[in-house]
């Protein structure tokens, strides 16, 4: 798979997702160097039948001769996908200036919009022969992901995808999650100073936590409740499901919970699970 488009559309959140799908993924391939790249890692002996390599402005290639190293990849054996991610320009305007990066293409005093409107015109012929464009303009992060397991993932997994999500309260339920567990009940890592400033993927605060019978209680239940309830939901023919955990402040309880039930969902031989912590992006 091809991922590519313009800068701020959500490539990088794409091959994120990917590889939280096990997907082996690159980002910035010479795009000359694609046909050799996908022989050589399939040939080396990891058995890697899914790749995913991200090319775009950046590459010094001239991108519109991608047709004829996607041939060479489809003559080696490979079925390849291009997709393409789109933005409107005032959309991508508004996340460069909020997340205040620099354009790869703003380069000798070029102004943003003119730097849009060049990198629009040198990734025309990779448009024009994509399989999929997506156009992430009224996403968010946590969309993107979601559209991205389910269309551009479809297929890299067996069965449903599971995405563990934790959230911080004081800030909202996320919109998408399709069972929220709240576990501000549980003893809060907040208030030992040690581990205030960790988060639940630290191994100090997951030790705490694996010490206290209460919470041991808590993974449990929701384990349980998981184990009987998400086979139901897949044999609906469900192709994702949400299960998000939220606390105070989203950095201690609800993230090691989410880890934590992921983890026992990929021990049960899952493919598809993933995980996203609100706070912590």
């Amino acid at each position: 798979m091809v991922v590519t488009g313009l800068s701020g559309s959500g490539k990088s959140v794409a091959l994120k997702t990917l590889e939280d799908l096990d997907v082996y993924c690159t980002d910035n391939l010479p795009v000359e160097l694609l046909p050799e790249f996908v022989k050589s890692v399939a040939g080396d002996g990891r058995n890697m039948a899914r790749m995913a390599v991200g090319i775009d402005v950046r590459n010094a290639s001239d991108l519109a001769r991608i047709p004829e190293w996607l041939s060479a990849v489809g003559s080696l054996g490979f079925d390849y996908k291009l997709v393409f991610f789109d933005t409107r320009d005032e959309v991508l305007l508004k996340r460069y200036s909020d997340t205040r990066r620099k354009h790869p293409l703003s380069h000798g005093g070029l102004a943003l919009a003119d730097a849009i409107e060049l990198e629009r015109l040198r990734l025309r012929p990779l448009q024009a022969i994509a399989d999929l464009v997506m156009d992430t303009s009224e996403m968010n992060v946590h969309q993107m992901r979601r559209q991205v397991t389910t269309a551009v993932g479809a297929g890299t997994t067996r069965g449903m995808s599971l995405l563990f999500e934790s959230f911080a309260y004081k800030r909202g339920l996320p919109a998408d999650a399709d069972f929220v567990f709240d576990a501000r009940a549980l003893p809060n890592p907040h208030w030992d100073a040690r581990l205030r400033p960790l988060s639940g993927r630290d191994a100090a605060v997951r030790e705490h936590l694996d010490q206290d019978p209460v919470v041991q209680d808590f993974v449990a239940q929701v384990q349980t409740f998981l184990d009987a309830w998400v086979p139901r939901f897949e044999a609906e023919t469900r192709s994702y499901l949400t299960i998000a955990f939220g606390c105070t402040g989203g950095r201690h309880r609800s993230v090691y919970l989410a880890e934590r039930l992921a983890a026992h969902c990929r021990g049960l031989g899952r493919e598809g699970v993933l995980t996203f912590h609100r706070e912590l992006e």
